[in-house]
């Protein structure tokens, strides 16, 4: 079984448990803030998968957002990245827009990447061949005039940040046609992947699990991904900004300047 299959087979076997828990009372505690929620879905959800990983692969190393897996990225070998539940404020809350993510990394590099949407009956696989939106080949859009662009927000603000958020997200409004957040980086990083939103951002540096899979189908999309610096992008990098390419250039100096002036 190659990467890509086994992304896809243990990324449904997770979102077969998430799904059935969704709109189920649950054991719901909170981690770093009073919104950054985790459920028992999650941590169902990231040992199915993980077991589904060793089960081809025992050596792997996992990377994931649950329970005792590393929570940084190797440099090299045979690495998973898991988000059981990206999204879980949606979860909790009964809104659909919630996605079990997995990304194969090799030596730093993503291969495949797997992100299903299971309450919207939607899914996302990407491999050295393209993406595919429900088995459809997908592609970025072809806006190039920012003024008719969709934005949108990603990726969790503190309470501390907010300010920084709204400076940020006031600018952008300013400058391009429409906004929205949908409160899920993986599923709002597939929307551009497949066209349906021109340009992601954020000014934090993220968590692989809640970006890799998704940078890599902005990308395998014929997109482009950076920091806000315009620079390669990592997960260790300061903030993401991933567009269709368009204007790329003319986003990341809009989000970069925005945060400079946020923090005087």
């Amino acid at each position: 079984m190659d990467r890509s299959e086994l992304a896809y087979s243990a990324a449904t076997a997770g979102a077969d448990i998430a799904y059935s828990l969704f709109g189920t009372d649950l054991d719901v505690t909170t981690k770093g803030s009073k919104i950054d929620y985790v459920t028992t879905a999650d941590q169902k959800a990231q040992e199915r998968i993980v077991d589904r990983i060793h089960q081809e692969s025992p050596d792997a190393q996992i990377v994931g957002e649950e329970q005792n897996v590393s929570k940084t990225m190797p440099e090299s070998g045979d690495v998973w990245v898991i988000d059981p539940i990206d999204g879980t404020t949606n979860f909790v809350n009964g809104i659909p827009i919630w996605t079990v993510s997995l990304a194969a990394v090799q030596d730093g590099e993503p291969v495949a990447a797997v992100n299903l949407l299971p309450a919207l009956d939607e899914e996302y696989v990407a491999s050295s061949d393209g993406i595919k939106r429900d088995d459809k080949i997908v592609s970025v859009s072809e806006t190039a005039d920012v003024e008719s662009f969709t934005a949108s927000p990603i990726l969790r603000y503190g309470f501390a940040q907010r300010n920084e958020f709204a400076a940020v997200t006031g600018d952008v409004i300013k400058a391009v046609g429409d906004i929205r957040r949908f409160g899920c980086a993986q599923a709002t990083l597939a929307l551009v992947a497949r066209g349906a939103i021109d340009v992601t951002f954020s000014t934090v540096q993220p968590d692989p699990w809640d970006t890799v899979a998704g940078a890599y189908m902005v990308e395998q999309a014929g997109g482009k991904v950076t920091d806000i610096h315009g620079e390669h992008w990592t997960p260790a990098s300061q903030g993401i900004v991933a567009s269709n390419g368009q204007n790329h250039e003319r986003m990341v100096t809009l989000v970069r300047r925005a945060r400079e002036r946020a923090l005087g």
